[in-house]
């Protein structure tokens, strides 16, 4: 586009200029100059000529006296772009001292001062010279203020100091921030228990793509469940949940999360279908084992509800496990306990020898509860599980036994 509007210009001129040459032609005119009671006459073309020389002239002697100027500038950027990339390659190599040097000198140039007083400075703050890095920074906000606010938002946040990032990003002079600053305004949100206000910046951090391509999918989820978890009071819980898309609702951290406030709060309907939808849409184990340990009323309905669930995935250890303590909580301990021998054989693990050894001790069967409960402690170690059934046998010739499975699929020992 720039090419063709220079040679529409060009192309203007050399009619202009040919349209003037013929018209001076037919008609060369007369020019009268008089200075200081001298005369000089001439035509007018030949007068407009000698005034374009002059004029060239003087366009040459002006580039002439600027030429030293020039190439003196010239040597100077290019030393210090030099110095810009001798600095930075030694910030990568980790030679904090001589980087802070180099990128020092290139911060004379105002073309590289962004860059090189910016990563000078983390080149101080990485060798321990805060007194350096914060010299650096001074006076640098009314150039760059939003290059200092980050430098000084990712130091805070190194150090563990979330409000001190946010104090140097919110300052006035740094908006509108950039995209790093828009991150890391975020980071310092989620590490001060501001997680709602996080999760409010997510519009902007796509519009300007500051998101890290491997956190963009799997961000919103995880900010909104900790946002729900953070909420102090019902009003904000509700709020926070109402404002949700649909497809986060059911995103399974999100759903526990709001479960969990919302049976804190009394919500107990809102708790389990919460949980109910978020499964019908997606099927997630860990979030299942919530459903049975959810501490709200409505029993019958979520024994219901896992009935209905275990007809389609009959062999789902979290499935198995929450309607175990469901029914431990109906006080029907049989039913519980064949649901968690079931529920082991599908390798449920350390919960389900706990829920075991908690029913075994309601029926007053101590000894079979420590056995369960140190079979919770086995698991949890990696360790083989015992027959909690049977008691230990004596100690005998090993040619005497022979090693046999017991129904949990585990070794046990047999005359």
């Amino acid at each position: 586009m720039n090419l063709f509007r220079n040679v529409l210009v060009w192309l203007l001129l050399a009619v202009l200029g040919a349209v003037l040459v013929q018209y001076l032609l037919q008609d060369p005119g007369y020019l009268l100059v008089r200075y200081r009671g001298t005369d000089y006459s001439t035509t007018l073309a030949v007068g407009i000529g000698l005034l374009l020389a002059g004029l060239f002239a003087l366009a040459l002697l002006w580039t002439a006296l600027r030429l030293p100027f020039r190439l003196w500038t010239r040597r100077r950027r290019r030393r210090a772009r030099a110095q810009l990339i001798d600095g930075l390659t030694a910030f990568e190599r980790g030679d904090y001292l001589r980087a802070g040097q180099l990128l020092r000198q290139a911060a004379d140039d105002p073309a590289a001062e962004a860059v090189a007083r910016a990563q000078a400075a983390r080149a101080a703050f990485m060798r321990g010279d805060d007194a350096a890095g914060e010299a650096l920074l001074a006076g640098f906000e009314h150039r760059h203020a939003g290059i200092r606010a980050v430098v000084l938002a990712e130091r805070a946040l190194a150090r563990q100091q979330p409000e001190a990032a946010l104090q140097a990003l919110d300052a006035a002079p740094a908006q509108p921030l950039p995209p790093r600053g828009l991150w890391l305004r975020a980071q310092a949100l989620l590490a001060s228990a501001r997680s709602a206000e996080a999760y409010g910046l997510l519009g902007a951090l796509r519009q300007q793509q500051a998101l890290p391509a491997a956190e963009a999918e799997t961000v919103p989820a995880r900010w909104a469940a900790q946002a729900l978890r953070e909420a102090d009071d019902g009003n904000t819980v509700a709020a926070l949940w109402d404002a949700l898309p649909p497809t986060l609702r059911t995103h399974p951290d999100v759903a526990a999360a709001y479960a969990g406030r919302a049976a804190a709060l009394g919500w107990h309907d809102a708790a389990t279908a919460s949980i109910e939808q978020a499964l019908d849409a997606e099927w997630d184990e860990a979030l299942a084992a919530l459903y049975g340990q959810l501490d709200v009323d409505r029993i019958e309905h979520r024994h219901a509800q896992l009935e209905r669930w275990l007809q389609a995935r009959p062999a789902s250890p979290a499935l198995l496990l929450a309607s175990a303590r469901i029914d431990q909580r109906r006080g029907r301990w049989l039913a519980a306990e064949d649901a968690l021998n079931r529920a082991l054989t599908a390798g449920a693990g350390a919960p389900a020898w706990e829920a075991l050894g908690d029913g075994a001790a309601q029926l007053d069967d101590h000894v079979r509860a420590q056995r369960c409960y140190a079979n919770a402690l086995r698991s949890q170690r990696g360790d083989v599980a015992v027959d909690p059934v049977d008691a230990a046998p004596p100690a005998q010739p090993a040619d005497a036994h022979v090693e046999t499975r017991d129904r949990f699929g585990l070794p046990r020992l047999a005359d």
